[in-house]
């Protein structure tokens, strides 16, 4: 769940990245915005404080000695607390953009990147971060629609009444579609809300999590009844049975 939001100086980032350069580099310009930076050069390392130890954000290579950044990606998404990550690889074809934003990334950053944007990107997600409890402060109780119940505090979710093991982004989804139901929103337009950005090439991964999202809670994901898509506008979530694509 979320924590109560910290104040910038407290706020601590892993830094996995072999290239020593780089890692200077970055955590130079990262500690000059007075984040508590912690450097790793090891994925076996990074992945064991990672699991240790509490963090804010993780900013991670893909190409580590020792675990891989992709695995450390997929196991930081299976902890409760939901944790912003930056992912920064020398690998910029759309295919591992994508890998990376499936597997649980927020943001992906090919080499060479401007330090400067990187730093804005950080930025960009603690707002998105404070703005989610903000939010889940203000929606405090339970949000119901269309068989689904939302508990946006305690950060659980259930369908009739059966929990759903949703993994953060998916759940950050579902409950922005509960809070706005018949509401039509493009890709573009979830990646801003619940992405906290609206980069381009990047709405791809919003269908897939729709796909994952209507495989939890549809009892056909084939014809979906909840998450609706408005061909030619984008998707939005149906208040009620019967309401019409």
């Amino acid at each position: 769940m979320f924590h109560t939001v910290p104040n910038e100086a407290s706020r601590r980032i892993l830094l996995v990245e072999d290239d020593a350069h780089i890692a200077e580099l970055l955590a130079m310009h990262l500690r000059e915005e007075h984040y508590d930076v912690v450097h790793c050069d090891h994925g076996g390392d990074a992945l064991r404080r990672l699991q240790q130890e509490d963090w804010d954000a993780l900013v991670l290579d893909l190409m580590l000695p020792g675990v891989s950044g992709l695995d450390i990606c997929r196991q930081a998404r299976e902890r409760n607390r939901y944790l912003p990550i930056v992912i920064i690889s020398a690998r910029a074809s759309e295919t591992h953009r994508i890998l990376g934003l499936e597997l649980g990334a927020d943001d992906y950053l090919a080499k060479p990147f401007s330090v400067l944007e990187l730093v804005a990107r950080v930025k960009a997600l603690f707002r998105r971060v404070d703005a989610l409890a903000r939010e889940a402060r203000i929606d405090a109780g339970v949000l119901e629609c269309h068989d689904v119940a939302i508990d946006p505090v305690a950060r659980q979710a259930s369908l009739r009444g059966q929990p759903l093991d949703l993994p953060p982004r998916e759940f950050d989804l579902l409950h922005f579609f509960v809070r706005h139901p018949d509401q039509v929103f493009s890709r573009m337009q979830l990646l801003d809300a619940v992405w906290g950005h609206n980069h381009e090439g990047y709405e791809h991964t919003v269908n897939t999590h729709i796909n994952r999202l209507r495989s939890r809670i549809e009892d056909d994901p084939a014809q979906p009844a909840r998450i609706l898509t408005v061909w030619g506008s984008g998707y939005r979530f149906a208040s009620q049975q019967g309401s019409g694509a």
